[in-house]
């Protein structure tokens, strides 16, 4: 019975995920977050004692998140219907696998019309700034979203749910969504985003690593490790970029360097060295990777808490 009342929900919310994805139609926590953090953002993001005050905000968002559903989660627990369709529909809020793989292949749909057109639609997806990339440069941004937010949108998320519930979960869904919005190293968040963006760093050390090892795995690449530790730590992100070089191992091709973001040039270290022109098909290919890593770290959450 302890076994199902993690594994169950887990299963159910995966296979919604499966199907459904993100639906805009659907209203999504996220967006309550991210409503929360703007108006915290908009009240305290003044004057003096910024790092205070956006720790205060950070600190205060998450542990309102992870209490909330702790409690509506231990309360659900005498009614099981309540509860598992609770815990399932907020396993199935916490993943983003199919949306990311839709808006991927978006984008190359798009790219496939003309560049403008890729050019747009990468700029929903993607925080650097589109509008003078080739088409190369997009199809590399997107296939690095899709490996970093692999970790970010799949594996952390069931990482902290196999860990501490859905109140894991959520919680580790409102320190990504702090770091995405006041997490930057410009003049306004430079200080009031520190604590979140540091704070994000922690939490994905694990599941960062974990997603790369699991694209090599499911790959049958593991003897490329050695390639992912040398290229990974390479990245200015202390996470980003293993699931980066990860993939850049598994296609043979090249990841990183220089791009604008909010006006700023940012040179960013190459991810591998085989400069090759990446072609349409590959978004099949890595959309598969996504797939399978996604299934493969359920299984081993499965097998895991059977052993226990």
């Amino acid at each position: 019975m302890e076994q199902a009342v993690v594994l169950i929900p887990l299963l159910i919310g995966y296979i919604l995920d499966l199907i459904l994805g993100d639906p805009r139609w659907l209203p999504h926590p996220i967006r309550l977050f991210g409503n929360c953090i703007a108006y915290g953002e908009k009240l305290l993001n003044t004057s003096s004692f910024r790092f205070i005050k956006g720790m205060v905000l950070t600190l205060g968002l998450v542990m309102a998140t992870v209490l909330f559903f702790y409690y509506a989660q231990k309360m659900s627990t005498p009614y099981p219907i309540i509860y598992y369709t609770f815990t399932s529909i907020f396993v199935f809020y916490a993943l983003a696998n199919k949306s990311l793989i839709d808006e991927g292949k978006a984008v190359f749909k798009a790219l496939s019309e003309g560049v403008i057109q890729g050019r747009k639609r990468l700029s929903w997806i993607v925080g650097r700034e589109t509008d003078q990339l080739h088409p190369q440069q997009i199809k590399t941004a997107v296939f690095e979203t899709l490996s970093e937010n692999l970790s970010d949108g799949v594996i952390a998320p069931l990482f902290y749910y196999a860990l501490f519930g859905v109140s894991g979960a959520m919680g580790y869904k409102m320190i990504n969504t702090l770091d995405s919005m006041i997490g930057y190293k410009n003049k306004r968040y430079i200080d009031f985003g520190k604590f979140a963006a540091k704070l994000d760093d922690v939490a994905n050390y694990i599941p960062a690593r974990v997603t790369a090892f699991l694209m090599l795995l499911v790959t049958l690449k593991l003897h490329k490790i050695p390639f992912v530790l040398r290229y990974g730590k390479q990245h200015s992100s202390p996470n980003a970029g293993y699931p980066e070089a990860a993939l850049a191992a598994i296609l043979d091709c090249r990841f990183g360097g220089p791009n604008y973001y909010h006006g700023t040039l940012v040179d960013k270290p190459f991810i591998g060295t085989n400069d090759r022109i990446l072609q349409d098909y590959e978004i099949k290919i890595v959309a598969r990777v996504n797939q399978k890593v996604t299934l493969a770290f359920v299984i081993i959450i499965c097998i895991v808490y059977y052993l226990l």
